[in-house]
């Protein structure tokens, strides 16, 4: 007897040649657009890793407050007239000139009460805070308002060519008896 039967041999099936280029067109990356996303992902790591040195950087050096000279030549004696506020060094250096019969002080232009300017109101003879109404005496005592003390006065000295040098990183309290100093006044 014979065998009459044929096996088949199975032949996998290749997809058509033109179905070769349409597969998965969107997920496609060709290496242009690779090279541009990794070239912005390096300056995106170099930019963060030079910023975090630069803020290593800046710690490393303090910070700085540049404060205006505190020491200042404010003319002659023979420039202040008797019983008058001079304002000419107010806006610049936050000092008042008086002088009276006996000599020249420096009174500081900072209320005591909230740190407010007070006006020096001519007329009244008095400085008078625009802030809480604080009144002082053309001596710097405070005779109203919500001030606690009186104003501070500045060193005052006379340099060897007979200019006056107020020094304001020395203040005197008159309620410490610092007034009675005699860098806190001086006498003409």
């Amino acid at each position: 007897m014979s065998n009459n039967k044929k096996t088949a041999t199975i032949v996998p099936s290749s997809p058509p040649p033109a179905a070769l280029d349409k597969a998965d067109i969107g997920s496609e990356i060709s290496r242009r657009s690779l090279f541009s996303w990794l070239s912005i992902g390096w300056l995106a790591f170099i930019a963060a890793t030079g910023g975090f040195f630069t803020m290593m950087l800046r710690f490393f050096f303090p910070n700085v407050l540049f404060e205006p000279v505190q020491t200042f030549r404010a003319g002659y004696p023979d420039d202040y007239t008797v019983g008058e506020v001079d304002l000419r060094w107010k806006e610049k250096y936050g000092v008042w000139m008086v002088r009276n019969d006996e000599g020249i002080y420096a009174l500081s232009t900072t209320c005591t009460h909230l740190g407010c300017t007070p006006n020096w109101q001519p007329t009244a003879k008095k400085f008078k805070c625009p802030c809480h109404g604080s009144g002082f005496r053309i001596t710097g005592i405070h005779f109203e308002g919500p001030a606690p003390r009186p104003l501070e006065r500045f060193k005052i000295t006379l340099a060897d060519d007979g200019q006056i040098i107020i020094d304001k990183n020395s203040k005197y309290q008159q309620e410490k008896g610092q007034w009675t100093d005699p860098e806190a006044f001086l006498k003409v």
